[in-house]
């Protein structure tokens, strides 16, 4: 544990969680709202992907784009960094460096972290080794991430861990998020079909970890798998 000078906060080096923490909390002394303000985006990745497919490697264009998303992978290599940002239509790498963004901004880059939700304006590039990209000219942090993402190439492995934590299996995870997608537009379909044929729909009963349904006396069932207490949903 190292004490900083000043108003800093205490960094427990050995815990990412405290970090991260101690970022947002310095985040915040700054004046800066780590949280809930509104970014314009103007493309999404796979818009970008399809409109640039033709760019040649190396070649720069003028043309300024708004993009946002997920930190998921960060390299900082000196006055250079790379970042692989992903929205809900896939990755796009954004090329940052200092001459572009100031020595200022350019540490602020430094310190996001991986999950960290940022905003981005720049220009369109296709670098030399083909990756389409971005050249950040402007990034402010929209959503800082506390908790850290699972390791980067062995990622949510564990399938047990994998259905109980969906929501870090959607960020991971990309096939499993598509599948989601699937599903959602089936079940989308199926029921504008229904509907159609003037069927009502009609929910079931299902268990709930935690008892509801007003006054009425709840349903417990024990689920042996999981040894925990469910009950049953009687009001809808």
């Amino acid at each position: 544990m190292s004490e900083a000078q000043g108003n800093t906060p205490i960094t427990v080096e050995d815990d990412p969680i405290q970090v991260r923490k101690n970022k947002r909390a310095a985040f915040i002394a700054a004046g800066k709202n780590p949280y809930g303000h509104a970014f314009d985006y103007t493309a999404h990745a796979s818009d970008l992907h399809a409109r640039y497919q033709q760019l040649a490697d190396g070649e720069e264009t003028n043309d300024h784009v708004a993009v946002a998303g997920r930190i998921m992978t960060k390299r900082v290599q000196g006055k250079l960094s790379f970042l692989t940002l992903r929205d809900t239509t896939g990755d796009i790498q954004i090329f940052c460096r200092i001459n572009d963004l100031g020595e200022e901004e350019y540490a602020q880059v430094k310190d996001l972290d991986l999950g960290d939700w940022i905003g981005v304006n720049g220009t369109v590039t296709r670098t030399k080794r083909g990756q389409l990209s971005v050249i950040a000219t402007h990034i402010e942090l929209l959503s800082k991430a506390i908790r850290p993402l699972p390791e980067k190439f062995h990622g949510l492995s564990n399938k047990e861990m994998r259905y109980r934590q969906r929501y870090v299996d959607l960020v991971m995870n990309p096939n499993v998020r598509e599948t989601f997608e699937k599903r959602f537009k089936i079940v989308s379909a199926v029921r504008r079909y229904m509907e159609d044929q003037q069927f009502y729909e009609v929910e079931t009963p299902f268990l709930h970890s935690i008892m509801g349904g007003a006054n009425a006396r709840p349903f417990i069932t024990h689920h042996n798998a999981l040894n925990r207490d469910f009950y049953l949903r009687i009001a809808t």
